[in-house]
């Protein structure tokens, strides 16, 4: 088996505060997951195929070269790439051996890789036959972005081995990150990827995923933090199946019997998501020097603001027990959770201070999947799409 001539990464996201808020156009804070999506590409210089692995899903499939340079649309912009036509969408449709009504994970995978290799290798110098490995540590379904980072990782790798980016090397190993003009370009076709999965996606998990820290979004306005803290945090995915359409419509009907009680609450969770952006670019300001005890300020305003999010968040509606256990797990060792998501089940996240003592968080992992959680220990505010050596 031949060495990756390329290995990459792009992480998942979180929605920090702003939930449903921001369909109301109040702000949100969301951040990159330092849980990733890696693909090797495998060159076979002696082969005329391309093969995608993904064994997340269980996928394995092969192309031969000819069929996919036959797909090859004529009128590419590679820095800034645009939705398939009619045409071009039935013809990789055809190659993935699916059609317009399949919409499940695998179809949708297979379209994102066909319509990024056959668009890129238009008109790019190289884009040889070879190897395509991806491997998540991100559950897919769970509103962590997994797509995305899939998206954003396919991009990067693909411009990359076709020489439309420039190619990184690290020193002494490091992992190592483009120039913002290139992970503009990136940044780009992820998107593209994104559309043809979800449709019509706001360019959040894309965005988060390619520059990494957090950013701010409301009213379609996507900012980016100049500076932000990475944080310790669990991460726990109740496992509850949940629909966000379903979800976003209770908050609408809530919102209309009752408009002049959640005009308020959703003021309040946009002053949330306020104040964290403040503290989070404090604490992660190079300028600032952070004393212990400052640093304590910070962290306690943090989980004040994780507690009365969630119970504004029970108050319009999104709540559910198996996100009420995680709270009480985990306030019975000092610790702050909150859903991240649509809420309704999915994931809640769970604040760890810098000395949060290991046996705690111990304890902490064992109650929660003694519960039937998944559980990982990670960071947000993570780095964004990479290239390690």
């Amino acid at each position: 088996m031949s060495d990756p001539e390329v290995v990459v990464s792009a992480p998942g996201k979180v929605i920090l505060f702003g939930e449903h808020a921001v369909v109301y156009g109040r702000k949100a804070i969301a951040s990159s997951l330092d849980l990733r999506t890696h693909l090797e590409v495998h060159l076979l210089p002696d082969s005329t195929s391309v093969t995608l692995e993904l064994p997340d899903i269980h996928l394995s499939k092969t192309w031969q070269m000819a069929d996919l340079a036959a797909a090859r649309p004529t009128d590419v912009d590679l820095k800034n790439p645009s939705p398939p036509s009619d045409q071009y969408l039935a013809a990789l449709h055809r190659l993935a051996g699916t059609d317009a009504d399949n919409t499940d994970a695998r179809s949708l995978a297979l379209l994102a890789f066909l319509y990024m290799y056959t668009s890129i290798h238009a008109t790019a110098r190289r884009c040889p036959a070879g190897r395509f490995h991806a491997s998540s540590q991100l559950p897919p379904g769970a509103g962590l972005g997994s797509s995305a980072a899939y998206c954003t990782a396919l991009a990067a790798g693909l411009l990359t081995m076709c020489d439309v980016i420039t190619r990184q090397e690290g020193k002494n190993g490091a992992d190592t990150a483009w120039c913002k003009d290139d992970l503009e370009v990136i940044n780009s076709w992820a998107f593209q990827g994104e559309r043809l999965i979800h449709g019509n996606p706001s360019g959040i998990d894309n965005s988060v995923s390619t520059f990494g820290g957090a950013i701010s979004f409301k009213s379609g306005e996507i900012s980016a933090f100049k500076s932000v803290a990475q944080l310790k945090i669990l991460l726990v995915n109740t496992k509850v199946p949940r629909s966000t359409k379903v979800l976003v419509q209770g908050v609408r009907d809530r919102y209309n019997r009752l408009p002049a009680i959640m005009e308020p609450v959703l003021n309040s969770i946009e002053e949330i998501s306020c104040t964290c952006e403040k503290v989070l670019q404090e604490l992660g300001s190079p300028t600032v020097e952070i004393k212990e005890n400052t640093q304590g300020k910070y962290y306690q305003v943090l989980e004040e603001l994780v507690d009365i999010c969630q119970c504004l968040l029970n108050a319009i509606g999104v709540g559910h027990p198996s996100l009420d256990k995680v709270s009480s797990i985990t306030s019975k060792h000092g610790l702050h959770s909150k859903l991240t998501g649509a809420g309704g089940g999915g994931c809640a996240l769970v604040l760890l201070r810098p000395d949060t003592a290991a046996d705690v968080i111990d304890k902490v992992t064992t109650e929660l999947r003694d519960c039937g959680f998944d559980v990982w220990e990670t960071a947000i505010g993570a780095r964004g799409v990479s290239q390690h050596s």
